[in-house]
């Protein structure tokens, strides 16, 4: 199960910090995704682990340079940091997760989802 939180009103060029505990399980990759009002989900930052504890990172073109992705595997943990945010951002944003290594950015292939948080930036 993954809980995620950390949402809220902001002012356009302000940050927030997204958290998604993940419980019950153990997993490899986790990502972020967010939906905005009348368009489709879209991906927005991976962070995977392989397993020799390697760990890399991937964003879309659109958060790149302002938000950061992190995990915590000892609290079972990820995190996604916004900065400099748009009004475009606003959008109720989920993390996901799966328990196997894989670099993808497609929803389809992710096994756990959280209820999603609202992000809304104001301009």
């Amino acid at each position: 199960q993954l809980q995620a939180s950390g949402g809220g009103l902001v002012q356009a060029g302000g940050s927030l910090r997204l958290s998604c505990a993940v419980s019950g399980r153990t997993v490899s990759t986790f990502a972020w995704f967010r939906q905005a009002p009348g368009k489709e989900r879209e991906f927005v930052a991976r962070s995977r682990q392989t397993p020799t504890m390697t760990r890399t990172t991937y964003y879309a073109d659109s958060v790149k340079g302002r938000f950061t992705i992190s995990r915590d595997n000892a609290k079972n943990r990820v995190y996604l940091q916004m900065n400099s945010l748009k009004p475009e951002d606003t959008a109720v944003h989920y993390c996901a997760a799966r328990s196997t290594y894989l670099a993808t950015t497609d929803e389809s292939d992710y096994d756990y989802w959280g209820q999603g948080t609202q992000v809304t930036v104001s301009s």
